[in-house]
């Protein structure tokens, strides 16, 4: 039994032995990963955003120039009209009537001046009469021409293109001339208005670009100045109107918020670079980043920070020269001259890693 017992322990010993020698493991160092991104040099301007309203520039109020009855509305309230489309008609028999008396005389009397024509070459009549006859048509041409313009004046037309905004009359109803008979809200020419504080207007003569979104529209919509009144509300803010610089999308209407940008020229502002506020970090109280070396190692860097810009990214005004790679993210978790491994992000909405 005892040399049972000897052998089997020496074989319990030689297999502790064995998996020991075949099971030995090896520690790596733990290497941190990151990503990077470069500064942007920033220009010597700003950017400034505020709300802004699209409206007609135009609301036009539609009225006969003749008066009569209302015979035909052809359109309703929020109906799209084209310049020249019939909008209402009058009831124009008795202005036919008139037409057609006058028409009437005018025929008589041009036969009787070409009548008194032959009279007066073959000097049968005298030239004073010959030219009262002449004058006595002209007069009633006048007076024919007045009464077909009164007979046009009851079709009322679109004057340009909009919406009609209201219609103030029914069929059947009598209207004079000049008569607010409906509103048309102008949509060939519209603009944004925006109200801007007293330190923006005081900068108005650095304004280089204006530009404005709307939600559902992707492109930035370029527009240019068009008004800006030298007087404050009670607010103390200053009205600015712009003008689209080219046709707007069809799919702004009047009435449609928009984010308005303003961009205007710097001249006391240095110029410096961007960075996602990510990539800064204190040491102490002294702002930083970690430049990412040929080595592969980080080195911290201190910097002189402005503020931010309009998109939101730290504005480093010194300490740094354009061409540096800087981690942009995990800053907290680095120690100087730390080896690290770079992580590629690639992505199709932000280029540059900017964000």
């Amino acid at each position: 039994m005892r040399r049972i017992g000897r052998k089997r322990i020496g074989g319990l010993l030689a297999m502790v032995l064995l998996c020991s020698c075949t099971g030995r493991t090896t520690t790596e160092p733990f290497v941190q990963r990151v990503s990077l991104t470069q500064p942007v040099a920033l220009d010597g301007e700003t950017t400034r955003t505020y709300s802004g309203i699209v409206r007609a520039a135009h609301e036009v109020s539609l009225g006969f120039k003749t008066a009569g009855q209302i015979a035909r509305i052809h359109v309703k309230e929020g109906d799209y009209v084209r310049r020249g489309q019939l909008l209402a008609e009058l009831d124009d028999a008795d202005y036919r009537l008139a037409v057609e008396a006058l028409q009437i005389q005018y025929d008589q009397l041009r036969d009787e001046v070409a009548r008194t024509r032959q009279l007066f070459e073959q000097q049968s009549v005298s030239a004073n009469d010959y030219e009262k006859a002449c004058a006595g048509l002209r007069q009633l041409g006048v007076q024919l021409q007045v009464n077909r313009n009164k007979l046009n004046y009851t079709k009322l037309h679109a004057p340009t293109d909009g919406y009609v905004q209201a219609v103030n009359f029914s069929p059947a109803e009598m209207v004079d001339a000049g008569t607010a008979f409906a509103t048309l809200l102008d949509v060939s020419c519209m603009e944004v208005e925006v109200d801007i504080p007293a330190v923006e207007y005081l900068r108005r003569d650095r304004f280089t670009h204006f530009a404005c979104r709307a939600a559902g529209i992707a492109d930035e919509i370029p527009l240019r100045l068009s008004g800006l009144p030298p007087k404050a509300d009670g607010n103390q803010l200053y009205h600015l109107t712009l003008d689209f610089a080219a046709q707007p999308d069809r799919q702004l209407t009047a009435g449609m918020n928009v984010e308005v940008r303003i961009t205007e020229s710097d001249t006391t502002r240095r110029r410096g670079f961007a960075l996602p506020l990510g990539a800064i970090f204190l040491e102490g109280d002294t702002p930083s980043v970690w430049v990412f070396g040929a080595d592969s190692t980080v080195r911290r860097r201190a910097v002189v920070l402005d503020n931010t810009d309009a998109e939101g990214r730290a504005v480093v005004r010194e300490g740094l020269d354009g061409s540096e790679q800087i981690v942009r993210a995990g800053v907290s978790a680095l120690e100087e001259g730390e080896k690290v491994r770079v992580v590629e992000v690639p992505s199709q909405t932000n280029v540059g890693g900017l964000l």
